[in-house]
């Protein structure tokens, strides 16, 4: 868990740059953001599974 927890922060780091030029009006970086989102999604989900899984096993 805090392995992906750690994943999800080094992914929003690197995105800052990216983030900034976007707001720039770079489509580019733009397009990268949405990409690095998009994995963010997914290790948002990964996060959620394994904190229920880790609930549920607690509470047995």
């Amino acid at each position: 868990m805090l392995e992906t927890y750690q994943q999800m922060k080094d992914l929003l780091a690197s995105a800052e740059e990216d983030v900034r030029k976007a707001a720039g009006g770079n489509k580019a970086a733009g397009t990268r953001v949405r990409r690095l989102m998009q994995d963010l999604k997914g290790a948002a989900q990964t996060m959620r599974a394994k904190v229920l899984e880790n609930r549920n096993d607690s509470s047995s």
